[in-house]
């Protein structure tokens, strides 16, 4: 039985369209592929463009074009995932060209909005494996406490407060409550990460403190997901679930790392004999591949085993001939992930003319408070660092991006998100994800025009010796 029959019969089933052509289908499902691709480069290349011509992040410009491109303006990019009501332009426009039913185009959209959420995902693990090779990994380990402290201090401080301030100031019951102020504990590694590394402070000891500590925050934030999860479904939590969470992701980060290390001579060794094309980057992505796939077997996120294979095979002496092969393949495939992410953002919850929405925006603007607040203090926690710019740090917490978007989408589907409080945390996740980019090079800004000259002389004075 060919492949594309047996990945679409499930799908035909739930549409009741059993009889329709699978030849005919498949070229069409990777037309409207092409199609949302299109789109998709279009609209990053557009909105980045924009926002470097007035000195704003490209990444925000790509964001704001797939908010365009997506559910809230043109409705080019739907994701069926998202209880889209209506279908896409780009649905239509197949319907109409390829002169296909109602079902059959139905079928294509959901399949290739399938395709492209799974790109998405290769994107941003590409893009974190990409960030794991710019990093410097005895940086990492040397502000290992200092990120241990900002990111245990950016849950736990905006977590209590949002559950507090929810359950005492409008009155929500305590397991929503908990849900929203656990939401409010996420970071966007990836957005935060695509900053530092465009206005070069990625290895700065800012940067190195903000990444530990977002990677830190990721998994705090899965085991938070997964007791809140827990919670919502049978009222308890499972300790058990908790404890084993904590033990597989301290055992896979250090663990990565340390056989990364003992192993990487026989990497080298066999790229070396290798005489193919893509003789380090293969290997290279399978490396980062497989530690993915165990770190999602492992009930963590597949993005941080990606930035583990990142931070080992930075250690070698093939890191730069690698940032070199892989900035084409992130230039391809991380702009479909922020564009995505923008696209699958509902920014009509913003409306305050909708009389829905006004219990949410009240809502929204405590959650939006304490979520600022909540990751900015953590730029004081950090000690033994004099002089460090702890503003870049708190705001380079602030984002909440697509892990934002996560916990709202397991608490809608959970039932124990009302509209209002559902509509409140993607509010939240919006204004976040939006005002860290331009803030965060704001608040670089000073320091990086001071040391331009400086920069400029080292990198142009010749080499002693």
């Amino acid at each position: 039985m060919p492949l594309i029959t047996l990945l679409l019969q499930p799908l035909l089933a739930d549409v009741g369209a059993e009889s329709v052509n699978l030849a005919e289908v498949g070229p069409l499902i990777s037309a409207a592929v092409l199609l949302s691709l299109v789109v998709i480069y279009f609209a990053s290349k557009v909105g980045g463009e924009i926002c470097a011509r007035i000195n704003f992040p490209p990444v925000l410009g790509e964001l704001v074009g797939g908010v365009v491109v997506g559910t809230s303006v043109l409705h080019l990019l739907v994701f069926s995932e998202g209880g889209a009501t209506e279908p896409a332009v780009l649905t239509t426009f197949i319907q109409q060209t390829a002169s296909i039913d109602g079902t059959v185009a139905s079928v294509v959209a959901n399949t290739a909005s399938e395709v492209i959420s799974v790109l998405s995902e290769i994107g941003v693990m590409i893009l974190l494996f990409e960030i794991g090779l710019e990093s410097d990994l005895e940086g990492l380990l040397k502000v290992g406490p200092q990120a241990a402290v900002v990111a245990v201090v950016g849950v736990v401080a905006p977590f209590a407060a949002g559950t507090l301030g929810l359950v005492s100031l409008f009155h929500v019951d305590l397991v929503p409550a908990i849900f929203a102020g656990a939401a409010l504990t996420a970071t966007s590694i990836g957005i935060t990460a695509k900053v530092l590394a465009e206005i070069q402070r990625l290895t700065s000891p800012e940067g190195q403190i903000i990444i530990g500590a977002a990677v830190l925050d990721d998994i705090l934030g899965i085991i938070v997901l997964a007791v809140v999860a827990s919670l919502a479904k049978t009222g308890t939590v499972e300790i058990s679930n908790v404890i084993y969470l904590i033990i597989s992701s301290v055992v896979f980060l250090v663990g990565s790392v340390v056989v990364g290390r003992l192993l990487s001579p026989l990497f080298l060794g066999m790229v070396d004999r290798l005489s193919t094309r893509g003789n380090l980057l293969v290997p290279s992505l399978i490396f980062a591949f497989v530690l993915g796939y165990v770190a999602v077997i492992l009930q963590l996120e597949a993005i941080l085993g990606a930035f583990t294979a990142g931070l080992v095979l930075g250690e070698t002496e093939k890191r730069r001939e690698l940032e070199e092969q892989i900035l084409p393949i992130a230039d391809m495939l991380v702009p479909v992930f922020f564009v995505c992410v923008g696209a699958r953002t509902d920014i009509s919850v913003l409306n305050p003319l909708e009389p829905a929405n006004r219990a949410g925006l009240i809502i929204a603007s405590f959650l939006v408070l304490v979520a600022i607040v909540g990751k900015v203090v953590t730029g004081a926690t950090v000690f033994g660092q004099p002089g460090i710019n702890r503003w870049a740090i708190g705001i380079g917490m602030v984002p909440r991006g697509e892990v934002g978007l996560i916990f709202a989408a397991v608490g809608s589907a959970s039932g124990v998100l009302s509209k209002a409080l559902d509509a409140s945390i993607i509010v939240m996740v919006i204004v976040t994800t939006f005002i860290a980019p331009p803030l965060l090079r704001l608040v670089f800004k000073p320091e990086a025009t001071e040391a331009l000259p400086t920069s400029d002389i080292a990198v142009e004075s010749p080499p002693e010796g």
